[in-house]
């Protein structure tokens, strides 16, 4: 058997059970292994509980005697019975000046204990729209965040264009210069390569050869 299963059979107090999770034991694999799912029923404070129970559990099903209709409003029940239970517990208060070993004060007793199952039975009804009421709640304000975060990345983003055409227009023109270089381009660089081959008689022009031919035969 290994050291997990020998660890996780043994039936150990509730404190001694978390120091087998150090970190040497996570390291090793040492630690025991999680109870397996619960697939039949089970209880919980003493009540027993099944997988197929809804939510909340109607009063018949806890053998408790239903005090107001099927069809009540919520808010009107809640008030009559805090009433109930204001003058419910001033009668336990007068039967216990009077005859604290009386009867009735037992069952006063267990009348408040009624009254006061059928309230939280009440108050428990709320609790599915009380986690749909705190889940839009977050869901608003994870929005708000996220919008105002938006907000903030748009004004970022303004501002580093702001600073980046400021940038932009402080940059100094180009400054012409007022001395032009007046060359001929053409005439100093060849425009093909059958002008630069050509001979230095060749290249003069037929009034050039005519006054030349006239200043030899002189």
């Amino acid at each position: 058997m290994s050291d997990t299963a020998q660890v996780s059979s043994l039936p150990l107090p509730p404190m001694q059970y978390v120091t087998l999770f150090s970190e040497d034991n996570i390291k090793r694999g040492r630690t025991p292994k999680p109870p397996p799912p619960i697939t039949d029923g089970y209880s919980m404070f003493g009540n027993p509980f099944h997988n197929d129970d809804p939510v909340i559990r109607p009063l018949e099903s806890q053998n408790i005697r239903r005090l107001y209709p099927n069809n009540y409003d919520h808010r009107r029940e809640l008030k009559k019975l805090n009433h109930s239970i204001t003058a419910s517990f001033l009668d336990l208060v007068d039967i216990c000046i009077r005859n604290p070993e009386s009867e009735m004060r037992a069952a006063k007793i267990d009348d408040l204990t009624l009254l006061f199952i059928h309230m939280h039975h009440l108050v428990n009804e709320f609790r599915p729209h009380q986690a749909r009421e705190t889940l839009r709640v977050m869901m608003e304000q994870q929005k708000r965040q996220r919008l105002e975060i938006a907000e903030r990345f748009r004004r970022h983003y303004d501002k580093a264009c702001e600073l980046v055409q400021q940038a932009v227009n402080s940059i100094p023109e180009p400054v012409e210069s007022n001395i032009k270089l007046l060359i001929d381009v053409e005439r100093v660089q060849p425009s093909d390569g059958r002008v630069a081959n050509q001979t230095p008689e060749e290249s003069c022009s037929e009034e050039d050869r005519l006054m030349c031919q006239i200043i030899d035969s002189l």
